[in-house]
């Protein structure tokens, strides 16, 4: 294994990018829609100094993004602050909201009736005043005793006129993680970052290909003879059909990730040899790859070197079998 870490640390772990030092797009979670629904939230009630329920509920009836605001300043999850309006709802013979509900009122500002506003701003209200969820058990703290709500809208207000230190500020990035809400919400598109990288270069350079997931195991058992399952995240085929790479994408920010993912790729390396040495490829990403002997090198070793990136990727067309594959997929239609 030794020759094969030495290879790793030379030849790929230079071009492993640190894309934990980015963040998806995500116009929800941006400064200006919040900003947008803060100022409304703010001038609608005079800094978070009026506030009683009906001022609330008319508030959220014209200005149904205002929500938004309000749930932060609770500290409570669009699911979590359903299942709370399904308490202050039936205290008060109102209907709870639903989380897709809430998220449609926050995320489009989407018409809100009565009723609806009248349930939130109850929430709201019993949140902040302590008196929804009731004593704290044993061991456990209010998720209200943080700096801008230990005192209810007192505490709110004057953070709102004052504004907030900045080692409160740090304070709750601290606590609460840095773009960890971005993060959650965004976890799909980061899954599948190096995958749809893959499969672009592949449709733009017309090599025929399937990208697997949970809807065609069956199909590519059935069609390739791949046993392995679940089957590598992409099968590349010739004009005949026949099978003729497979690749697998892994993408880990953590070494003992990295380490655990590596096994994966014995797994294929074995079916690769079962299918009569089909050339196996691994395209990386994340610094979790930088964990050298147990991770990187064992990857190296089972694809033969086949290792890529995604500022490697282009040089992957330079491998076989792709050459020979480039140009012979139909053209895609456009209309």
């Amino acid at each position: 294994m030794g020759i094969f870490a030495k290879i790793a640390r030379e030849l790929y772990l230079p071009h492993l990018a640190p894309d934990f030092a980015y963040v998806h797009e995500a116009p929800f979670y941006g400064r200006a829609h919040f900003q947008a629904a803060y100022d409304t939230a703010s001038n609608a009630t005079n800094g978070f100094t009026q506030v009683d329920e009906e001022t609330l509920t008319r508030v959220l009836v014209e200005a149904p993004r205002s929500l938004l605001v309000f749930r932060t300043m609770l500290g409570l999850t669009k699911d979590e602050f359903a299942h709370s309006t399904t308490i202050a709802g039936e205290q008060a013979g109102l209907e709870e909201l639903s989380a897709g509900k809430i998220d449609s009122m926050e995320r489009r500002g989407t018409a809100t009736k009565l009723n609806q506003a009248r349930v939130a701003a109850r929430t709201i209200a019993l949140v902040m005043g302590g008196t929804l969820f009731g004593e704290s058990p044993p061991g456990l703290i209010s998720k209200q005793n943080k700096p801008d709500t230990e005192n209810g809208w007192t505490s709110a207000s004057a953070f709102a006129r004052d504004g907030v230190p900045y080692y409160v500020f740090l304070h709750q990035r601290h606590y609460g993680g840095a773009f960890r809400q971005i993060l959650d919400a965004t976890s799909t598109l980061r899954g599948d970052l190096i995958e749809d990288a893959v499969e672009l270069l592949f449709t733009e350079q017309r090599i025929p290909f399937l990208r697997t997931g949970s809807h065609n195991q069956a199909e590519i058992a059935d069609r390739f003879e791949v046993r392995v399952t679940p089957a590598p995240d992409f099968v590349v085929f010739d004009d005949a059909g026949s099978l003729r790479a497979m690749l697998e994408c892994k993408g880990t920010n953590n070494g003992g990730t990295a380490r655990d993912k590596a096994l994966r790729f014995a797994r294929l390396r074995d079916e690769s040899v079962r299918l009569g040495g089909v050339p196996l490829l691994a395209i990386l990403g994340g610094i979790g790859w930088a964990r050298i002997n147990d991770a990187l090198g064992p990857v190296v070793r089972d694809t033969e070197g086949r290792v890529f990136t995604l500022s490697t990727l282009n040089s992957m067309l330079d491998v076989a079998p792709f050459p020979s594959l480039i140009g012979t997929a139909p053209a895609p239609v456009t209309e």
